[in-house]
């Protein structure tokens, strides 16, 4: 019987090429493993996890195979941040924004088959995502994208107000990017900035900015709760050169290719939540298989034979199952052809998803600490390391009460908050401003 492997935990039914994917994934975690309390006590992406990656295909795993890539989907993505969650939490958030790039890449594309843009303007259109999706796949090259910043608008999770200036021969950024994994470490930046001489959304446009150009560096060292070892440090960019041809300009160009995904905003948010499952999957096992080789001294039976240990091993059991559901719903809802729901059902379903998903995950990760007691409360080993980075997954993108009002709005006035919004878009009337919807910094 072939063995059963850690995406196979969240997703049975993969095919044969899903399942050919996963086994390249199941195929780094040890090493990912092995590295991640160390990881996690510095801070830092361990330096030959790209490496590792990239020599089993996987910085490439969503990129289509005429582009270099694996030709995996967010199904594959999904399964694989999971697996690494169960590994590394901090690896696989990183990994996650590796590949959320490819998006930046298979929208615009998409566009471009459904007539959004102008003749004048495939042509940049096309050259921009294709030479993202090159760099992924055939050139196994990293990539980091960043569109958070530290300012906040009360209408949007992410407020854009990083200027691209024209120059010659290409632009030049300025701005500071308060979230992002990879900085310092991804041979490529993927910007998300505006131009200074368009209004609104439309002024959205994407950079591709090679981490040794001159005027980038990393905004600051993040200290985070947890996720400690994904290079979270920000971008600050002070007269960055963009060459043209490493930029996508297009007026309203970046708006068009988001109305081709299938769910919130770039359609692979799920992965992210997927992270926090497999996080408390690792906790999990670890915890089970802690308090089932340890014996009481009278009896001989397992530690987890005890009262207490059975109503957290149940209660971890159904939080852990709840969080699975979530995830298989979520994913079926947006890679489904026909489409199951329209994609407005759909981002209203994530808007729960996220939340129930993570919550979910974290309550795993506290039961895994109460059935391993004092002796098992450490800051570095796997339960400490998963109730700190769960925790993480409470906050990020947007908390599960967000979403919750989110989809309340909805439901009763009809709207929402955008995905992104820039900072010369405040005195706006709304019409003027088609909202980018969706949430989360991928």
């Amino acid at each position: 019987m072939t063995a059963r492997l850690t995406a196979e935990q969240l997703l049975s039914d993969l095919t044969e090429a899903e399942r050919e994917r996963a086994a390249r994934v199941e195929s780094v975690l040890p090493t990912i493993r092995a590295a991640a309390m160390e990881a996690d006590a510095r801070g830092e992406f361990p330096p030959g996890h790209v490496k590792l990656l990239a020599d089993a295909g996987l910085l490439g795993l969503v990129v289509p195979v005429e582009y270099g890539g694996l030709g995996g989907g967010l199904r594959d993505l999904a399964a694989t941040t999971y697996a690494l969650g169960t590994a590394c939490g901090s690896t696989a958030l990183a990994f996650f924004f590796h590949c959320s790039a490819s998006s930046r890449g298979m929208l615009p594309l998409a566009a471009i088959e459904a007539g959004l843009y102008a003749d004048e303007e495939r042509e940049e259109v096309r050259a921009f995502a294709e030479q993202v999706l090159h760099l992924m796949g055939r050139d196994q090259r990293c990539l980091a994208n960043f569109a958070s910043e530290a300012v906040k608008a009360s209408n949007a999770n992410v407020l854009i107000s990083t200027l691209a200036t024209a120059t010659e021969g290409g632009w030049l950024l300025n701005g500071e990017k308060s979230f992002g994994c990879l900085s310092g470490t991804a041979d490529y930046y993927l910007v998300t900035a505006r131009r200074e001489d368009v209004e609104g959304l439309d002024a959205l446009s994407l950079f591709l900015v090679a981490r040794d150009s001159a005027g980038v560096r990393p905004r600051q060292q993040w200290n985070g709760l947890g996720m400690r070892a994904s290079d979270n440090h920000g971008l600050v960019m002070e007269e960055c050169f963009v060459p043209a041809d490493k930029a996508l300009t297009v007026p309203g160009g970046f708006g068009r290719a988001t109305q081709m995904s299938r769910g919130s905003w770039v359609g692979n948010q799920i992965a992210i939540a997927a992270i926090y499952a497999g996080i408390a999957r690792g906790a999990w096992e670890y915890a089970f298989d802690r308090t089932m080789s340890a014996t009481f001294a009278d009896t001989g039976k397992p530690i987890a034979s005890s009262p207490m240990h059975q109503v957290l091993i149940g209660d971890g059991e159904q939080q852990l199952a709840e969080a699975h559901l979530w995830l298989r719903r979520q994913i079926e809802l947006e890679v489904s052809d026909p489409p199951i729901l329209p994609k407005e059902e759909v981002v209203q379903s994530w808007k729960l998803a996220k939340g129930a998903i993570c919550e979910r995950a974290f309550a795993v990760a506290i039961d895994a600490l109460k059935m391993c007691g004092t002796s098992g409360a450490l800051l570095d080993n796997v339960v400490g390391r998963s109730v700190r980075d769960t925790a993480m997954g409470l906050v990020q993108a947007f908390p599960a009460e967000r979403g919750r009002l989110d989809l309340a709005r909805l439901l009763v006035e009809e709207e929402s908050w955008a995905g992104l919004t820039t900072s010369d878009s405040f005195d706006k009337p709304p019409a003027a401003q088609p909202a980018l919807a969706g949430q989360g910094e991928g």
